[in-house]
């Protein structure tokens, strides 16, 4: 019963599906190999960012506005490389998580984040890479930035009335 459906996808006369299956298979590996340097430069640059220092120092420069707006200062780390990186941002939270324990608001907050937002310049570098008849990228960095902003701080808000 199981093979019932790949044998007629197979048999059916009119088209070599093994010929498409192949091409496909083809070009869904050039678009891979094609997606490596990008990848490579962004998970380079995330790890020299947080590896300097820059974080931290960065963090620390901006603590007294988020303060003032609602956000914790060690869910910091966790906003810088949220856009870049999505595996560290998960180190970050996973840091956070055992420092101050599930229960409180930073690790409420740093949840909310870590559901509601994405690795921005990760995806967007991503997908133009991968299209490379794109060549007008126009508002899609600037807008991409502002939804990631929108995200932190409409976060913070709803998690001050439902904490």
């Amino acid at each position: 019963m199981i093979l019932l459906i790949p044998s007629f996808l197979f048999f059916l006369p009119g088209k070599n599906y093994l010929d498409s299956f192949l091409r496909g298979a083809r070009a869904g590996l050039k678009g891979a190999v094609s997606l490596v340097p990008p990848l490579t430069l962004i998970m380079c640059a995330v790890s020299m960012f947080s590896s300097s220092g820059a974080a931290t120092a960065l963090a620390g420069a901006a603590s007294p506005f988020c303060r003032r707006i609602g956000i914790p200062e060690d869910v910091l780390p966790l906003l810088l490389t949220r856009p870049f990186s999505g595996s560290a941002a998960s180190a970050s939270y996973a840091e956070l998580m055992s420092r101050s324990g599930a229960d409180g608001f930073s690790s409420f907050y740093a949840s909310v984040i870590m559901g509601s937002s994405d690795t921005v310049f990760y995806i967007l570098s991503v997908y133009f890479s991968a299209c490379p008849r794109v060549k007008r990228t126009g508002y899609a960095y600037p807008v991409a930035v502002a939804s990631s902003l929108f995200c932190v701080l409409f976060s913070a808000f709803i998690c001050r009335i439902f904490y």
